[in-house]
């Protein structure tokens, strides 16, 4: 009788076996690897509290990427992972912000968030590439790493040890440094004469400033960039709807590409303030301008001679909000931290 059982059982699971179906889950069939490090992380910088964010608390995210790195000018494909961890919308969103620059400029879409870890390697993220984006919680810290692996060739790739930023929309993953302590939050060093409500709303062109003492005039006839279409249903975080738009313009990282130099450090620490005539300006670190991977770009738009709003104004095609579009533009300006 146990033998009649025992081989009705296995019968059983052999049925089970020739008819179970893969998972269509592709990205969670290989063993998770939990990482190395501490479970709080210090926030500082222009907030009103400061302090330590315990991770284990907040909601768990995933993500899916594809890294590659910088080698002598190449980009070289280096794994395909997916992450599990904390992102940074959730790691800052109960921290208050309190911006030293309130009284000349209280938005907030001129701030930026510096990620640093114990090696002293520094990180610089723009406040609306974590807040403003259609596609939320794209990055990370993360504390889990599962490798996607391909069907056919199997091949694998080397695993992280301790936790790690994992910023989702960069195409080279230079800034997605491992064991990261501290995050500062802080406001564009850059003061600019607050003009608003400025009639008309008209600039004939802008400089660019690359860290030198000099300032150089743009000139639209020499940028060899690509020319895009982006309809938008155009939407602000504080008016709301502001109807369904056109935006035509030129890539704005093809624009001033000549402008800098792409290397490690640059991806990782610069980034760079747009202002208007108005003395409204948005901040952009470097990556997310020069290094994305959605092909969702800024624009720069040119609406011509003594148009309101003109001549050249900035589209932030990743956003969800329209906070960081710009228009009149009068100077660009990059730093690094």
């Amino acid at each position: 009788m146990k033998k009649l059982c025992l081989l009705t059982l296995c019968l059983l699971m052999t049925i089970l076996v020739c008819f179970a179906q893969e998972n269509n889950d592709f990205y969670d069939n290989t063993p998770e690897k939990k990482l190395a490090g501490p479970q709080k992380i210090e926030v500082g910088g222009e907030v009103a509290n400061p302090g330590f964010v315990n991770l284990s608390r907040l909601p768990r995210r995933s993500l899916i990427i594809r890294e590659a790195r910088l080698e002598n000018g190449a980009i070289i494909f280096s794994g395909s992972y997916r992450y599990d961890g904390y992102s940074l919308f959730d790691i800052l969103k109960e921290k208050i912000v309190a911006k030293k620059n309130k009284a000349e400029f209280e938005s907030i879409i001129d701030l930026l968030v510096m990620v640093e870890n114990a090696k002293g390697e520094k990180v610089v993220l723009s406040w609306g590439e974590i807040y403003y984006p259609t596609a939320l919680h794209r990055i990370l810290i993360a504390d889990r790493v599962a490798p996607i692996i391909p069907s056919k060739t199997r091949e694998q790739w080397p695993l992280p040890e301790q936790t790690k930023l994992v910023c989702g929309n960069d195409l080279t993953s230079e800034r997605n440094i491992e064991a990261p302590v501290r995050i500062t939050v802080f406001s564009a060093p850059l003061s600019f004469p607050s003009r608003k409500g400025l009639k008309p709303l008209y600039a004939p062109g802008f400089h660019v400033c690359s860290g030198k003492d000099e300032a150089v005039v743009f000139n639209v006839a020499q940028a060899n960039a690509e020319k895009r279409i982006y309809p938008s249903v155009f939407y602000g975080r504080g008016k709301g709807f502001h109807g369904i738009n056109l935006f035509s313009g030129i890539l704005l990282k093809d624009a001033l590409k000549t402008f800098f130099t792409m290397d490690r450090e640059t991806l990782q620490r610069g980034y760079l303030v747009a202002a208007s005539i108005d003395g409204y300006r948005v901040a952009m670190s470097y990556s997310e301008l020069f290094n994305r991977n959605d092909q969702a770009e800024f624009l720069l738009i040119d609406r011509g001679e003594n148009q309101e709003g003109g001549r050249y104004a900035l589209f932030p095609a990743a956003d969800f909000f329209s906070d960081r579009a710009l228009k009149a533009v009068s100077a660009i300006h990059f730093l690094t931290y």
